[in-house]
């Protein structure tokens, strides 16, 4: 076996402080990069045209269709999570993607013309479409927390 050294300790009164960097000791500062945010932040929001989301006639839509409620249960279909899509063109088109809780729910010929009618009514809105989907199918976790909250789910 080889045998090791013993360690050497040399004790020490006090040790010197390293330089502390000062700016008038750097010699060529390198330029400023731009901040490429800069002129993202100073940009200012672009107005609502109301055909999106958070628009007058988007809102309005979306208020329209929280007024027609499903007949079995006491939520709106929009916060059941019935409404899929709302898009609306810039002629006043809204087409509205929608499904039901199940393909024999006994309003499932009534319930799209419904729709229908209400959207059509929104001021703003010259015609309405509504295509009903089933897939994906609805679910309960859909549902938004208010409904969850109304229907004691949560």
């Amino acid at each position: 076996m080889d045998e090791q050294e013993p360690v050497k300790v040399e004790e020490v009164e006090a040790v010197a402080s390293p330089p502390k960097a000062r700016v008038d000791q750097v010699e060529e500062a390198a330029p400023r990069q731009r901040d490429y945010l800069g002129d993202f932040l100073a940009e200012k929001p672009k107005p609502l045209s109301g055909h999106e989301p958070g628009g007058d006639l988007y809102e309005g839509v979306i208020d329209a269709l929280k007024e027609i409620y499903d007949p079995e249960i006491p939520v709106n279909i929009y916060e059941l999570g019935l409404i899929y899509g709302v898009d609306i063109t810039t002629d006043g088109h809204a087409a509205v993607t929608m499904t039901l809780t199940t393909p024999h729910c006994p309003v499932a010929e009534s319930m799209p013309g419904e729709v229908e009618l209400r959207v059509g009514a929104v001021p703003g809105i010259g015609s309405a479409e509504v295509n009903l989907v089933w897939d994906p199918p609805w679910d309960p976790q859909k549902m938004s927390d208010e409904a969850k909250l109304e229907l004691g789910m949560l």
